[in-house]
């Protein structure tokens, strides 16, 4: 049996720009850090030729071409993985909540399969192979940031360019200014749930007309990075935040509503300086940037909602555990 424990991330500024319509003219930026929420991906032998699918469903199948969930299929068909297989995926948050579920799982799950088949890969290669899955194989309208933030891990600056090449670069920060930064951040649910596509779709298309408060989102995540290295800055970080969600805001494509609005600004109204809705928007969580000794006004003036606890995780994907029990292969003979 092998476990794969690959983090959510959180990112801070930049989404949009992680987008095939931004980066194929001019290069895009992300600042992202990944938390101690985590996707777990099991994959053990099976006595039977079928392969067992196990999540909010369960799917056993004779074929992978037959498995619903896409995911899990195209991974299977990369790898060249198939009976005698048992699958399983456990995730500390649910899905449609803005922290990368769907990418958490497509790179947990493919190191998971090549460590079954003692194939050692990097970050970069569960990546890129992650990205070829969501994207190119299944299509759906999302950007490049997530795979890359959980396959690597940490608080990294992630530029995107038109050649199609990816350069994650860690932030120097300290130990203590991760611990410090911990301490500021909030975040709360907002009681809904979301699929992102449709809203990445319609961003997708009016890319073009909204390049210039793009550019300034990118533009924003590098200054974000800066407050972080060397002397860090926490309120200049907040200050910015709050500057990257009005931006973000201003693009429309139901991105926030008045529901959303009213959270962010009574948070800020009671000591909160800067924040934005985590994922493509719609709903999810909003992460609030604040001095600790306003995060009880904070929390009262929101009326106690759903607080997510969470911790900064500096590692990216890997394998939690490998058995050395014997496994089954295709052709039922035995092998250790």
């Amino acid at each position: 049996m092998i476990i794969s424990q690959t983090p959510y991330r959180v990112s801070f500024a930049g989404g949009g720009t992680d987008l095939i319509a931004f980066y194929r003219h001019e290069y895009g930026a992300v600042l992202s850090l990944t938390i101690d929420k985590h996707m777990y991906v099991t994959v053990s032998p099976r006595f039977d030729a079928t392969t067992r699918v196990a999540y909010t469903q369960t799917e056993i199948v004779d074929s992978v071409d037959k498995l619903q969930h896409t995911i899990v299929r195209e991974a299977l068909r990369l790898t060249e993985l198939g009976p005698h297989l048992e699958i399983t995926t456990i995730g500390d948050v649910p899905a449609g909540t803005g922290l990368g579920s769907s990418s958490s799982l497509t790179v947990g799950l493919l190191n998971a399969l090549y460590g079954y088949q003692g194939r050692l890969t990097t970050q970069a290669r569960l990546a890129e192979e992650a990205c070829r899955i969501e994207i190119d194989i299944l299509g759906k309208p999302i950007g490049r940031q997530d795979q890359y933030a959980t396959a690597f891990g940490g608080v990294n600056y992630i530029r995107f360019n038109p050649d199609g090449s990816v350069d994650v670069e860690p932030v120097p920060c300290t130990a203590d200014t991760v611990k410090e930064l911990q301490r500021h951040m909030l975040m709360f649910y907002t009681g809904r749930e979301r699929d992102a596509d449709e809203i990445l779709s319609q961003q997708s298309a009016g890319t073009t007309s909204r390049m210039q408060v793009l550019r300034e989102m990118r533009d924003l995540a590098n200054e974000l990075k800066n407050t972080l290295s060397g002397s860090p800055n926490l309120d200049a970080f907040a200050r910015l935040m709050h500057t990257s969600w009005e931006l973000k805001r201003s693009l429309g494509f139901g991105i926030s509503d008045g529901t959303i609005d009213d959270m962010y600004s009574t948070a800020r109204s009671a000591g909160a300086v800067g924040g934005k809705l985590l994922g493509a928007g719609g709903g999810g969580f909003l992460l609030m940037i604040a001095p600790p000794e306003r995060h009880d006004a904070i929390r009262y003036a929101l009326r106690w909602p759903v607080e997510l606890d969470f911790g900064i995780d500096r590692r990216g994907s890997r394998l939690v555990f490998i058995s050395d029990h014997q496994r089954l292969t295709r052709d039922h003979s035995v092998t250790t």
